[in-house]
């Protein structure tokens, strides 16, 4: 009698009318974002106020030297709802969520919910007790696209479970990285004065050189991607900084393509297998020519789902 045993790696995502078959874990299964504020990649790269970014990271990652904010996309929160949503949904404007709010559950961290995918987002300078609908300190509202949308928020509600549960104070990344226990994708906000927007270059190149050194330390590094970009250029269209700091990453390696934020977002959804693509995501380039070969997973298998 012959035995035979057949290993099956099936992963089936139901999203809407369509399901992705994977067979294997992706290389990349954590993913960190990073969001600096208003400044030229020609102001950063080479610059003495940035130290740990030309001497440290730069050597040790890879980065694109045409990188975007979407044509025209100012000023700072039309930005961060194209990293979530691949679009901005007519705003070009930093008003609050109580005006700018969005009803569409077609934003990424609700398809990563569908998909079982877990995520935070870490933002320096909120209290973990309700959800932050308006600037405070130094926290502005306009870095937290989340709160954007009315399906974490409870359409607009200080109270809302889904927000408080998913959206942390900053402080809280460090005890998750050290017992092993971030989500699969993490969006790092730091506070006016961290990421460059209200203080000077030096401050933020000192920020990241005291906090990128915990995440690449973690365990969660070993099979994660952290992208470091800015929100938009400071007065025009870019290029703007995306450096991508990863295992997998082709240590000091630089390109020419030209990329925006579609082009992270679509990238992000390759790494998680989500379908269809959000917004301008799906006529983006994706960030791929910066990692090793074979690390981004083939482009997703849409089946259809019978009687669905």
């Amino acid at each position: 009698m012959k035995v035979i045993t057949v290993t099956v790696s099936l992963c089936v995502l139901l999203l809407g009318r369509t399901a992705h078959l994977s067979a294997s874990l992706p290389a990349i299964q954590t993913v960190f974002i990073i969001l600096m504020e208003n400044h030229d990649w020609v102001d950063i790269q080479g610059s003495g106020s940035a130290p740990y970014i030309n001497t440290t990271l730069l050597p040790a990652s890879a980065h694109a030297d045409q990188y975007y904010n979407p044509p025209g996309n100012h000023p700072s929160l039309p930005n961060y709802l194209w990293l979530e949503a691949g679009q901005n949904f007519g705003i070009l404007d930093d008003n609050d969520p109580s005006s700018d709010h969005q009803s569409t559950t077609a934003h990424l961290v609700t398809r990563l919910e569908a998909a079982g995918v877990t995520w935070k987002a870490y933002d320096e300078g909120i209290d973990g007790t309700t959800c932050p609908l308006s600037d405070t300190g130094q926290y502005a509202v306009r870095h937290n696209p989340f709160v954007y949308f009315d399906d974490v928020t409870a359409s607009d509600s200080q109270t809302a479970a889904r927000c408080i549960a998913h959206i942390r104070p900053y402080a809280e990344l460090a005890a998750d990285l050290q017992q092993n226990r971030t989500a699969r994708y993490n969006f790092i906000t730091p506070n006016l004065c961290h990421d460059m927007h209200n203080c000077a270059i030096a401050s933020g190149d000192a920020w990241l050189s005291t906090e990128m050194p915990k995440i690449m330390a973690s365990a969660a590094y070993q099979h994660a991607a952290v992208f470091i970009t800015w929100d938009e250029s400071e007065n025009a269209d870019g290029p703007i900084g995306m450096i991508v700091v990863s295992p997998f990453a082709k240590r000091g390696y630089s390109n020419s393509i030209h990329y925006t934020h579609s082009s992270t977002l679509r990238t992000v959804q390759e790494i998680f297998g989500l379908t269809p693509l959000l917004g301008d995501a799906k006529n983006a380039t994706d960030l791929s020519d910066l990692f090793g070969a074979g690390t981004l997973p083939a482009a997703p298998t849409n089946l259809h789902i019978v009687g669905s």
